[in-house]
């Protein structure tokens, strides 16, 4: 008996190795309608909207979105980041993660299925490859056919989009980084340079390998989000399942046929919601990692319910409680917790840049000489102020101490800051000893535009006195 199983394990482990080393089938997912359908279709409309047209909009004067690595200056409409400002960006990339985190535990792989990039992009060229080459039977029929012309020219104008369209992408991206004017028109004279032309055409290439051949296989093997994304799972998780105690014995039947009658479920083997998967699963084997949610099998399942004339659900977003029939809890510890963190985390930011003040100001005391006495009996301390202008602007600044009665302030120049100038700005204190309550005594630098009271910093720094002074 031992054996007997040993070798069927052994066998399995085989199919399993074989499997994972097979050479990819194409898959030519059906092109499906439905309410799912609809707002995948609005979610790309608006996302590559977004990315395609946000270049050409204009704020102030400038491109109102642009990243100029080499100027370091990040435009984002009326707010100029420098990258002292790398804090926000270490912010946003943690409220993304939560995010994520968030709406698995809650509905599952909602990203991939509609927002993902690599879901967007793939279903705009899916929709060529319909456009070109038609719906699947005939993309299945045409794969099969042998090489003449019109196999060529069908093929050779699938491409020919592909290529125009990830060369565009390509091109905005750039955009972001160069301004997309001044692009376009280096463009045209053949005048790019070579940076510019190698991101335009790596992204091109990236964008026309992923979404046009890579597809699934880029969410199966190459994404680490489909190996980790059980962790955030739990039996009360919103994903997309197939009713197997409604749907089993799967059988055909004629429309209208009373499967109860016939000992059957409501399941009539028309593997449709097969046919319309983007990474060829088929979810009536449960739920699997290679699933983005993309929800194409419930449009499929509820047209053919449809038609049969029974209830429409037979695959459906769902729970595994409820499938089992038990009560489901929406917000459960994980739920709370990761949107109590994630509302935190945008407040915070929100808040932070808000307020945030396009000036730095950092003091460093000269430790070289903890303080001298000048021939008129002060005592002197001296210090480096670095003052970055993180403002599109020059400023005048001008500098007050608090914290110590009659301080006296020895500049030797106009505090003048070029915009993104780091200014190391050499200050001299002198206090009378009768001032001086202690050897080691606090004080605060003030910074203030001369043209914007709202702009400025305070530093807190010490003075230091002889003891007893």
């Amino acid at each position: 008996m031992t054996d007997a199983t040993g070798a069927q394990t052994i066998e399995e482990g085989k199919r399993e190795k074989e499997a994972f080393y097979a050479k990819r089938k194409k898959i030519h997912p059906r092109k499906v309608t439905g309410r799912f359908a609809s707002l995948r279709v609005l979610a790309m409309l608006v996302l590559l909207g977004i990315y395609y047209l946000l270049p050409w909009f204009d704020y102030d004067g400038r491109q109102a979105v642009l990243f100029d690595l080499p100027a370091r200056k990040f435009y984002v409409f009326g707010i100029v980041f420098w990258p002292q400002d790398f804090i926000y960006l270490s912010l946003l990339l943690m409220i993304a993660a939560f995010a994520l985190f968030f709406f698995t535990s809650l509905a599952g792989r909602l990203w991939c299925g509609y927002a993902c990039p690599q879901t967007v992009w793939t279903e705009a060229f899916l929709w060529m490859e319909w456009l070109v080459e038609g719906d699947r039977p005939r993309q299945i029929k045409l794969d099969k056919a042998p090489w003449s012309w019109q196999k060529f020219r069908i093929k050779a104008t699938k491409h020919l989009l592909w290529i125009v369209f990830s060369l565009w992408t390509g091109f905005t991206f750039v955009g972001y980084f160069t301004p997309i004017r001044e692009l376009g028109q280096n463009l045209v004279q053949f005048s790019l340079g070579p940076w510019q032309t190698f991101w335009i055409f790596f992204y091109s290439f990236a964008t026309y390998g992923n979404a046009g051949f890579l597809r699934e296989q880029i969410c199966i093997y190459m994404c680490p989000y489909a190996r980790f994304q059980s962790a955030m799972f739990d039996p009360d998780t919103l994903v997309i399942a197939y009713d197997e105690k409604r749907g089993e014995p799967r059988g055909a039947r004629k429309r209208g046929a009373d499967p109860r009658a016939l000992g059957l479920g409501d399941c009539i083997d028309c593997t449709l919601c097969v046919q319309v998967c983007p990474t060829g699963i088929d979810i009536r084997n449960g739920l699997q990692y290679q699933c983005i949610g993309c929800a194409a099998c419930i449009d499929a399942c509820d047209q053919v319910m449809e038609k049969m004339g029974y209830p429409k659900g037979l695959i459906r977003y769902t729970t595994e409680h409820r499938l089992e029939g038990k009560e489901t809890h929406i917000l459960r510890p994980r739920v709370i917790g990761y949107g109590l963190l994630l509302f935190a985390m945008l407040a915070g930011l929100g808040y932070s840049i808000a307020h945030r003040v396009p000036v730095g100001l950092d003091v460093l005391r000269d430790r070289n000489t903890l303080y001298r006495e000048t021939p008129m009996g002060l005592i002197e301390n001296v210090y480096t102020l670095k003052v970055l202008n993180m403002d599109d602007r020059a400023h005048v600044y001008r500098l007050e101490v608090k914290g110590l009665k009659g301080v006296q302030i020895d500049l030797g120049r106009e505090i003048r800051v070029r915009p993104g100038e780091v200014l190391d700005l050499p200050v001299r204190l002198r206090v009378d000893p009768a001032n001086l309550p202690q050897a080691g005594n606090e004080i605060v630098f003030v910074l203030e535009a001369t043209d914007d009271p709202g702009i400025h910093a305070e530093q807190e720094s010490r003075f230091i006195a002889p003891v007893g002074g």
